[in-house]
């Protein structure tokens, strides 16, 4: 059935939850998995009204990211599995909705959090739920308590 899946990971617990459940779903379907992270892009790092672009401060963020990739491919290589590993830059949903555009996913997963508060929700966004709207295929929200 799911023959090519992204798999967005970010290293979080219901990240790496979505990579176990990923990899039986490669199991059992024999499909092509692309792991993907995104980085906020440049612009994002200049927080406040005035400040500066700071490169350092990129290229740590961009190690930081480089790093999440890497354990989650390592976990993968562990359990027997070939993926890909993209490292994006931008908005999350705007990146992986396009990148499953560009490779013809029929799946994306992704680890999705229940938060708590009405607050937090409402600041921080659900990446899973928006992704639901944009995505170009089927999305599998992992949840985690």
């Amino acid at each position: 059935m799911y023959k090519n899946i992204v798999l967005a990971y970010d290293g979080s617990n219901s990240g790496q939850k979505a990579l176990l459940d990923c990899k039986e779903l490669a199991q059992w379907n024999q499909a092509q998995l692309s792991l993907v992270a995104v980085m906020p892009s440049n612009t994002s790092f200049v927080a406040m009204e005035g400040a500066m672009y700071n490169p350092e401060m990129e290229a740590q963020e961009s190690a930081k990211f480089q790093a999440v990739l890497a354990d989650g491919l390592r976990r993968l290589e562990d359990a027997g599995y070939k993926a890909s590993a993209q490292l994006l830059v931008g908005d999350a949903v705007q990146e992986i909705a396009r990148y499953a555009r560009k490779v013809d996913a029929d799946l994306i997963v992704v680890g999705h959090k229940h938060l708590d508060s009405w607050a937090a929700r409402w600041w921080r966004g659900s990446i899973s739920a928006a992704l639901i709207e944009h995505a170009p295929c089927s999305v599998l929200c992992v949840i985690t308590p």
